[in-house]
């Protein structure tokens, strides 16, 4: 048996996990700095969180373009998302309501490749490359 990764459910599942910790990890960690831990706000894993979403992401929808659909749109949804998570790390003051929209569009982005891919199953084009 052939072991299949359906890589839009890892990165809907990387974007759930990106926004519930952002969201409960503050307030279950808060004691952590006690001990000498310091995740919350910590700029590395942060950012670490981020390029894990984007490097999951990015393959997930490059392979559902590139075998399948032939669509831009999910890229773009995605890149918007990414993009308002990135803003989040800059402007702190108000990173919950960029992360709210952030999340959702990354879902969504997720979502559509998903749908565009059932869809259309190898709707070859010239670019197609098999």
């Amino acid at each position: 048996m052939k072991l299949r990764i359906n890589w839009d459910a890892l990165g809907i599942s990387a974007s759930i996990a990106c926004a519930i910790h952002c969201a409960l990890l503050p307030l279950f960690l808060t004691s952590l700095p006690l001990f000498g831990i310091n995740i919350i706000h910590n700029l590395v894993f942060e950012i670490g969180m981020i390029v894990l979403a984007f490097v999951i992401g990015s393959y997930s929808l490059y392979h559902g373009y590139k075998k399948h659909h032939h669509r831009l749109q999910p890229w773009l949804l995605f890149s918007a998302g990414i993009a308002l998570l990135a803003l989040k790390q800059v402007f702190l003051t108000v990173q919950f309501w960029l992360l709210i929209p952030a999340v959702i569009l990354i879902i969504g982005a997720h979502i559509q490749n998903h749908r565009s891919c059932r869809v259309h199953n190898h709707a070859h084009h010239d670019d197609c490359d098999h």
